[in-house]
């Protein structure tokens, strides 16, 4: 399916579009320019309401864009059952050019319509005060050991800025994406803390990189596999990735940044911040690594096998490994580090090790919303692999609608594909 659909796409570009050429000049002038965060496509304009009385309700597995405004709460509604799990995660954009203190962020929280308290989460900016995308999630979890938030009904997602009267952020709105997702009931699984899993730091892993250049926003995340991954990053520069893990598998991540070629001095603490976000974009973890020119690297913190059971576990980032599917690595390059070493490009170096066989999950009583979000499919696994999300399939059949090639066209650049590819899976 992957590579009839890469063939025609090939052969629609041949037909009316440019060539190779013209798509690495593209890219190279992509690379050029630091990317502003790109919004899912399609995702629905909504109004944050000052009055929950008069929030509008999100529908579930939807993507939304909003907006934040300096102080205040905006308050928005979802209306859930009583036995399914429901997720919002929040993003938030400050525009470019603005400023933001050590401690200010996104403040996210779920109530129920009496006012319980069912979740609440902070993201903020650090130690580097580099105004880029953050993300922080709300949870309502149906769960046999909780006693609030489980009936069906109304429930409200409050955001609000971490530090609004901070001294050092700019005044003026932040753009906002928000994701709902829902995940239902296992019909299988444990009640209880997750057993104990190897929790050494593990080697990172080695080869030689190849090159794959990050996207620009989640729902654009470059997708990879385990490997040793190449990227150029600029000063102020945020690239998002995606790496399946399915039940059972433990994921290690190492991130290094190359020395620089420019022959500055000085020093840029937090130079680079990796963070990794679950399939529902709530935070697992994270590392920030200073830079003064010379090569520098950093890990993110041992990781739990994923497992239905690490819900119930008593450290954030285990708990955080709940479900099998996409993992987000999001990596941003400080803008101070140019004051010192030049706008760049660096070269940063993404090590993704996944390590342990795919296992069966609890087993789901009913679909998720989005559907197959807590799932790792062979399509998954087959654009990890060649770096093409899997949803572009869609968009190559627009394409290839559109350009209207013949059968017979098509049938010989795909033949001509399948033996590119069997020649470079060969050399590999």
């Amino acid at each position: 399916m992957r590579l009839g659909a890469v063939a025609l796409v090939l052969g629609t570009t041949a037909a009316v579009g440019p060539a190779p050429a013209a798509w690495a000049a593209g890219d190279s002038a992509r690379a050029a320019t630091p990317s502003p965060y790109a919004f899912a496509e399609g995702a629905r304009s909504v109004e944050g309401a000052r009055s929950t009385a008069d929030a509008e309700r999100l529908a579930l597995g939807t993507a939304y864009r909003s907006s934040l405004p300096d102080s205040g709460k905006v308050n928005y509604r979802l209306q859930l059952d009583a036995t399914s799990s429901a997720y919002v995660s929040v993003t938030a954009v400050p525009p470019p050019g603005s400023t933001v203190s050590v401690i200010d962020g996104l403040k996210v929280s779920v109530q129920d319509a009496e006012g319980n308290s069912c979740s609440g989460d902070t993201a903020s900016f650090g130690a580097a005060r580099s105004p880029h995308p953050i993300a922080a999630w709300g949870v309502r979890e149906i769960s046999p050991t909780k006693s609030l938030c489980q009936e069906a009904g109304a429930y409200y997602v409050s955001v609000e800025r971490a530090d609004p009267e901070g001294e050092g952020s700019s005044p003026g709105a932040w753009d906002l994406e928000l994701f709902t997702t829902t995940e239902p009931t296992a019909k299988t699984g444990a009640t209880g803390a997750p057993q104990v899993w190897n929790s050494a730091t593990p080697q990172p892993l080695q080869g030689d990189p190849e090159p794959r250049h990050g996207g620009a926003g989640f729902a654009g995340a470059t997708p990879l596999d385990q490997g040793v991954w190449r990227d150029d990053i600029r000063p102020g520069q945020t690239l998002f990735y995606e790496v399946p893990v399915d039940w059972g598998q433990q994921l290690a991540v190492t991130a290094d940044l190359g020395s620089s070629d420019s022959g500055g001095t000085g020093y840029a603490s937090a130079a680079l911040d990796l963070a990794l976000y679950n399939p529902a974009r709530g935070r697992v973890a994270g590392v920030s690594v200073g830079y003064d020119g010379d090569q520098a690297s950093g890990s993110l913190p041992p990781l739990p096998p994923v497992d239905h059971a690490n819900r119930y576990g008593a450290v954030a980032q285990v708990g955080a490994m709940r479900f099998a599917g996409s993992y987000y690595l999001v990596a941003h390059l400080a803008p101070n580090v140019a004051d010192s070493f030049g706008d760049g490009p660096f070269k940063m170096t993404l090590r993704v090790r996944v390590t342990g066989e795919p296992r069966s999950g609890p087993g789901y009583a009913g679909e998720s919303r989005p559907e197959g979000v807590f799932d790792v499919s062979e399509q998954d696994r087959e654009a990890a692999a060649e770096g093409v999300p899997a949803s572009d399939d869609d968009a190559v059949m627009r394409v290839v609608a559109v350009g209207g090639i013949g059968t017979g066209s098509a049938l010989l650049v795909g033949l001509g594909v399948w033996t590119l590819v069997a020649r470079r899976r060969s050399a590999a």
